[in-house]
């Protein structure tokens, strides 16, 4: 289905590429492809074996995602375009041709650019807007083999950790849905791939990390996820927040699923996991404050099953850890939002201005922080008060960031540290709406995000458990040093294989 179709095709409207196929067809030949136990790594090697088609997966996941409209996971479904990447991957399968991600479906996240396809960044202004190239880190995935079947839905703007985008829906009510519980927040601001992992649909996908938005989906979706090292990833082609505070990162169902797409964009020989009786992490207490019963419930039992496999688990301190990095995280993400945007229009070809941009802004919440800060150049102050940014900017670039980075240094240094370890988010996925939006909702949840991110250090988020009572994902979360991004990923792979993966939603 080609651009905003997608509520047609929900309706039952039957695409011409499926009716022009004939019985005899590999999609019909073949059982179709049960996506609920199915891994990017198991998908990949079922084409190169020739167990199953790559048309006959897509065909599975575009099935899915139009079973499941009310999920809000998708802005453009590119059924039609997807149909016949699939079939070229086939036929040139078939003179030998096998890649990392040979033939697997997987989702963009609509701020990043997808040559053919919208790139609305979830808000209305940008609706027309076709890019005509793709943005670097999509060009390397499909290097890879991978068949893009569409672009996800998003926290407006990327400004936003619950996905309730008013903008655009395909389901009766707005907002992205979570996969195991409809009525409840997807996560944000990388909603719609993280719901569309979580759900089933497709084994992995892209979306950007400000303060969070990888990981967050993921924590909340039951799917891993890596913010990869500042500067690891090309960021050319993404709508912005922030140069010093945003990157792209790789979802998928697993974190030797994501370990395959951060090779595929970044480079690297094949990853092993870690050694977990060489592991130590460290644990900061005040990472485990605000966390509901099911979080700290499922964390600590998942500290005590890494100390059963022989990780050394130690309890460290980080000072002002929370104090320096409020010093940061506003200051230079909502500074930087306006120079960035508008560099990015003016780039991209988009053709509007920031103000055309911030006129259409559906989402009530973003709407009052671009109104209010980001055209302004305005930060909150005392007593409902907005102050000029520029000297809090500073101090956060010249000063604050660079002490947050030394203190992360010297607690992987003088600890010995592998990782620090924590909650992702301290709850699970709270009800869906429009408080769900609020300041205090995105501050609760950006709580153990957003200092990693002011670092600009790499973090991969684990699925861990389903809550005891809501029976909803809680997200297991480990920052390294500095460029250990492999490393990282590496031991994500061995306390994967610890916790192992979370059943599919609906499983009994």
């Amino acid at each position: 289905m080609a651009r905003s179709g997608l509520q047609a095709a929900v309706a039952g409207a039957a695409s011409t590429a499926y009716l022009s196929l004939s019985i005899s067809s590999p999609v019909f030949a073949q059982r179709a492809p049960d996506l609920n136990p199915l891994t990017t790594q198991q998908a990949a090697a079922d084409v190169c074996g020739g167990k199953v088609t790559s048309k006959a997966l897509v065909k599975a996941a575009l099935d899915r995602a139009k079973a499941k409209p009310e999920l809000n996971a998708f802005i453009t479904l590119d059924e039609a375009g997807a149909m016949k990447a699939a079939t070229a991957f086939d036929s040139s399968r078939k003179k030998g041709a096998c890649k990392p991600l040979g033939g697997v479906p997987i989702v963009i996240k609509d701020n990043i650019e997808v040559a053919g396809l919208p790139a609305t960044a979830g808000t209305p202004a940008l609706k027309d807007f076709v890019p005509k190239k793709d943005a670097p880190v999509v060009q390397k995935l499909r290097v890879a083999g991978a068949i893009i079947i569409g672009k996800t839905n998003m926290h407006e703007l990327a400004f936003g950790i619950s996905g309730y985008n008013t903008a655009f829906k395909t389901g009766s009510e707005p907002g992205v849905r979570n996969a195991y519980d409809m009525t409840r927040i997807a996560g944000g601001s990388s909603s719609g791939t993280g719901a569309a992992i979580g759900a089933r649909i497709v084994t992995a996908g892209l979306g950007t990390d400000t303060g969070g938005s990888v990981r967050i989906p993921c924590a909340l979706n039951g799917c891993a996820s890596l913010r990869p090292t500042l500067g690891r990833y090309p960021q050319q082609g993404i709508a912005p927040i922030s140069h010093t505070r945003d990157t792209a990162g790789p979802m998928a169902a697993t974190v030797a699923d994501v370990a395959i797409l951060d090779r595929a964009i970044a480079g690297g020989g094949a990853l092993a996991p870690a050694n977990s009786k060489q592991l130590r992490l460290g644990v900061v207490k005040a990472m485990l404050a605000n966390a509901d019963s099911d979080t700290e419930t499922a964390f600590r039992t998942a500290l005590e099953k890494l100390k059963a496999a022989g990780v050394t688990v130690v309890d460290v301190d980080m000072p002002n850890l929370a104090e320096l990095n409020s010093k940061i995280g506003f200051p230079v993400a909502l500074y930087e939002a306006y120079d960035d945007m508008v560099a990015y229009l003016r780039n991209s070809g988009a053709g509007i201005s920031i103000e055309d941009l911030a006129k259409s802004i559906a989402s009530p919440d973003v709407k009052g922080t671009y109104d209010g800060l980001v055209i302004p150049r305005k930060l909150p102050g005392p007593d409902n008060s907005v102050v000029e940014a520029k000297p809090a900017y500073d101090d956060a670039i010249k000063t604050s960031r660079p002490a947050l980075q030394a203190l992360y240094r010297d607690t992987f240094a003088k600890n010995k540290l592998d990782a620090i370890a924590f909650p992702t988010v301290p709850k699970v996925a709270i009800p869906a709406g429009p408080d769900s939006s609020s300041l205090d909702n995105f501050l609760l949840f950006i709580q153990n995000t957003d200092p990693d991110s002011d670092a600009g250090i790499p973090g991969v988020q684990i699925p861990v458990a389903l809550g005891t009572s809501s029976k909803l994902p809680v997200g297991f979360e480990i920052d390294g040093p500095p460029g250990s991004d492999r490393r990282l990923l590496a031991i994500g792979m061995a306390l994967e294989k610890v916790f192992g993966r979370l059943p599919p939603p609906g499983a009994r």
